[in-house]
């Protein structure tokens, strides 16, 4: 059986399985690989990069090749204006604090409407969407038991 040798932070060299190696590719950016395995003696996940070489390698001894690609937002047009500094993080922080902050962020907006096209909702109003970020349950989480 083949055994590949690899370099854990925790524990030093290693001896992996093909079988233990997961190989990403990035679709988008060619140049963009890595490897990644968990250590078999203390668990610990590491990534590591990946030239050419390395992936023709560890694929053709069996590890498995995942691809992905960079996130569609990447490719989103940029808005027109400044961007967010500092002041600006500040002062929506302090918007936070205030009780009426949805209300005032509203007015800030100036009534914008959403992606559906409809004016935005008032809080405390019933969402269209079940799992929307207004709705209570997703704001508080599954860990809260809702």
């Amino acid at each position: 059986m083949t055994a590949v040798e690899a370099t854990c932070a925790e524990c030093g060299v290693v001896w992996l399985s093909p079988g233990d190696i997961v190989v990403r590719v990035c679709v988008d950016l060619q140049s963009s690989a890595s490897y990644t395995y968990h250590c078999p003696e203390c668990g610990l996940l590491a990534a590591k990069p990946a030239n050419d070489h390395m992936v023709d390698f560890l694929t053709s001894i069996g590890a498995s090749l995942e691809a992905w690609h960079l996130p569609d937002e990447l490719r989103e047009p940029r808005p027109d204006g400044a961007r967010i500094n500092h002041d600006d993080l500040l002062d929506f922080h302090l918007l936070l604090q205030d009780k009426n902050w949805f209300e005032r962020l509203e007015e800030l907006v100036g009534g914008a409407e959403d992606f559906t096209g409809r004016a935005e909702y008032r809080r405390g109003e019933r969402s269209p969407f079940p799992r929307d970020w207004r709705s209570r349950s997703f704001r508080r989480g599954p860990r809260y038991g809702l």
